[in-house]
């Protein structure tokens, strides 16, 4: 009758490590997931429209639904008046040297006697044209790119720079401390389990020579 062999530490200590290894792993696949997240954001809120004099901004009302919901991100790039063209996507500012803006599509041009132009401009989602004409002097840009639901980020981080910029240098400082710890426990582990694994068979080959002069 064959007798069944109960697992040894050995068996039981490799099943452990190959969960800590499967668990160290997802933990570095979130971790870097999650960095790669961060910088791809920082990248297309900061970097690009800093580099290009772009400005980003988020659609609040739903004035331009479905082509741009509330919550949509808006790069808007400045363009000369004379190259916007009938269906640009336009943001202007609603008195000229004010803050606020609004981004509407272009539904006509008309141009003066003095070569001067101004643009009738409308709402995808409005029954009819906004009541004035925009003039030169009140055009932002035209709206270079969007990306949907990313205007809420967009709002935390261009509206909370004084606290975002630490805050992520934090993350990121914390990080890379926790990788560093994760690396020289690991290393420690390694250097520990060879020890121990050289002791062993230094006792074993011990022993066998010693049952051999026996």
């Amino acid at each position: 009758m064959r007798r069944m062999i109960p697992a040894g530490p050995s068996v039981a200590g490799s099943s452990v490590a190959g969960w800590k290894a499967v668990v160290r792993a997802v933990m570095l696949g979130l971790s870097t997931g999650l960095l790669l997240l961060v910088a791809g954001l920082a990248v297309v809120l900061i970097v690009v429209p800093k580099a290009t004099g772009s400005t980003p901004l988020t659609v609040l009302t739903q004035s331009m639904d479905p082509t741009l919901p509330p919550g949509t991100l808006l790069v808007v790039r400045p363009t000369p008046v004379e190259d916007i063209r009938i269906g640009d996507v336009v943001t202007y500012q609603i008195s000229s040297g004010q803050p606020a803006v609004i981004s509407h599509r272009v539904v006509s041009v008309a141009s003066s006697s003095d070569g001067s132009r101004t643009f009738t401009l409308k709402g995808d989602n409005n029954a009819l044209a906004d009541p004035a004409p925009v003039t030169a002097a009140q055009v932002r840009g035209v709206v270079w790119y969007s990306l949907p639901d990313i205007g809420l980020v967009n709002q935390l981080v261009n509206g909370s720079r004084s606290w975002l910029i630490p805050a992520i240098a934090g993350v990121l400082l914390a990080y890379g401390a926790v990788m560093v710890t994760i690396g020289i426990v690991s290393a420690a582990r390694r250097r520990r389990r060879v020890a121990v694994a050289g002791r062993s068979h230094g006792r074993r080959s011990a022993g066998a020579h010693r049952a051999t002069l026996g």
